[in-house]
């Protein structure tokens, strides 16, 4: 399946510069002048930044739920009413095809999803209905928007609802849609579905609300500093979920639940958690900002000459400078000196997962050998 993404009509506001050409966020505004600027607004104050060509999706049916646990990753079979989580679709090796956001709300389970994975998820998805009373459906219809800053408390009257929702939650919109609350970029993330013939209405009316405008070049930079990957960039086809720290239900904000039934991909993912550990980890690197050249995704990460890694988003933090996230081999110490083409890199020591933890098919084996 295709799906071609169509200019956001916010690309007509006044200072709205287009995503770079051939990238995945060009159909919506890069900047509004000042990218380093909106990313301090989007920390300190609140900023509205255009996600419209997000891949949106909706299933209806009394089984969606029960339906889609026993295909994805995530535990959503008791997913309640207004209730968010992030999934992840594995093919039979446990590697990534698609991670995507989901909320149960009024009967409708939405998801949104990167543009360019939508139809083949969609078509996944459908595949995989048979009997069960499940109907995905695209819903071009609808688009998202994202608030981020902690002054986004002060938009609840603008919203039109009574309070904000806790992460993982959402409330219904007046009007259709709804906005729910993420754990990342920031602390004070909400994302908003809303119909796409009100998706210009909204900007407008957030904006006179005092939201600034930022554009996805702050999300970018925020979500790298935060370490959460983007599929398709910040992965490849090789990548399994714990390399892209993915694994934990909902309550630890992860898109893998590790206890719940039988799903495509599963027996990857209950290995790695009980007896190994994860080939590479996602990292996240700090560019040379005094080079040449700018490296670009995909690149090579090297050291001493040595392949050790693939490089995913690289982009410009108001604070950190220019940073990016790479899947880098496990046994790369945080201090080697690494190079990505011309610039030179550092892994930053505090991004570094540990991998310390007890597993328990280890410990079993070992109380099986009397140790």
């Amino acid at each position: 399946m295709s799906f071609e993404v169509a200019p956001s009509p916010i690309l007509q506001v006044p200072g709205a510069v287009a995503g770079p050409p051939e990238s995945p966020d060009a159909a919506v505004a890069w900047h509004y002048g000042d990218p380093l600027g909106e990313q301090r607004v989007a920390v300190e104050r609140a900023v509205v930044v255009d996600r419209s060509h997000r891949f949106v999706l909706s299933i209806t049916g009394k089984e969606r739920l029960s339906w889609l646990n026993t295909i994805s990753s995530q535990a959503v079979a008791d997913l309640g009413d207004g209730q968010s989580a992030e999934d992840l679709d594995l093919d039979l090796n446990g590697r990534v095809l698609h991670h995507f956001v989901l909320t149960d709300l009024d009967g409708t389970l939405w998801i949104d999803t990167e543009a360019s994975r939508g139809p083949d998820l969609l078509a996944f998805l459908r595949k995989m209905v048979f009997w069960a009373d499940a109907k995905p459906e695209a819903a071009p219809d609808h688009a998202v928007l994202s608030l981020l800053g902690p002054r986004v408390r002060d938009l609840v009257e603008t919203l039109g609802i009574a309070t904000l929702p806790d992460i993982y939650q959402a409330v219904a919109l007046p009007g259709g849609g709804f906005v729910r609350r993420m754990p990342w970029p920031t602390a004070d993330s909400f994302d908003l579905l809303v119909p796409r013939d009100q998706l210009t209405t909204w900007w407008t009316r957030l904006r006179a609300a005092g939201a600034e405008a930022a554009g996805s070049w702050t999300f970018e930079a925020l979500r790298v500093a935060a370490l959460r990957p983007r599929v398709g960039i910040d992965t490849d086809d090789r990548t399994i979920p714990h390399e892209a720290n993915w694994v934990g239900g909902i309550e630890e904000h992860g898109a893998v639940h590790l206890n719940k039934g039988c799903y495509r991909g599963q027996e990857t993912v209950a290995r790695v958690h009980n007896l190994g550990k994860p080939p590479r980890n996602l990292v996240l690197l700090h560019l040379d900002g005094s080079a040449d050249s700018r490296p670009v995704t995909g690149d090579a990460v090297t050291a001493g000459g040595r392949a050790v890694g693939v490089l995913g988003t690289v982009v410009d933090h108001y604070e950190l400078g220019p940073i990016a996230l790479a899947l880098v081999k496990r046994n790369v110490p945080a201090d080697t000196p690494l190079e990505v083409g011309p610039c030179a890199a550092a892994i930053d020591p505090d991004s570094v997962p540990a991998h310390d933890e007890p597993q328990a098919g280890r410990l079993a084996v070992e109380r099986l050998r009397g140790r």
